[in-house]
């Protein structure tokens, strides 16, 4: 049995989401609460220092908003999928490893569980968002090992 009575599952949307929720249920317990989020990073914030005022593009609120429903609808797919409840969804927006620890920290999680490509070299200087969730977590972190077809 696991000692996680809270676990947030934190998926980019990809292909591999299914494998990070299937590891998630594996280290669950089946009382656990489990929720199941999505940040996505405002366009502005993307592209900030491409245009050093205003917004990137006429009608960038529209992209966002088109955007945001379609990943949305992605999000509602692998929680059905997962048997997540609704009010277990979260669609959030701002930078991915503040989001994710915010939440975490507002909810009382025990646990968050995400997906890492395992970055080499100049990738892992850059910093990915697993090792700063890693870095700045309170509570446990489980990183899933996605590994890429070379």
């Amino acid at each position: 049995m696991s000692g996680y009575s809270k676990i947030v599952v934190a998926v980019d949307l990809s292909t591999e989401s299914a494998i990070i929720m299937k590891r998630a249920l594996d280290v669950a317990a089946s009382e656990s609460e489990i929720h199941l989020i999505y940040v996505q990073e405002p366009m502005d914030s993307v592209y900030m220092g491409v245009v050093p005022y205003g917004p990137v593009f006429v009608g960038m609120d529209e992209v966002e908003e088109n955007l945001k429903a379609e990943l949305t609808q992605k999000l509602n797919n692998i929680a059905d999928e997962f048997n997540i409840a609704p009010d277990s969804r979260h669609f959030l927006n701002g930078t991915p490893a503040r989001e994710i620890h915010r939440f975490a920290e507002e909810n009382g999680m025990d646990l968050i569980v995400l997906g890492t490509h395992g970055q080499k070299g100049v990738k892992l200087l850059l910093g990915a968002t697993a090792n700063s969730v890693l870095h700045g977590s309170n509570c446990d972190v489980l990183a899933v090992r996605i590994f890429d077809a070379d």
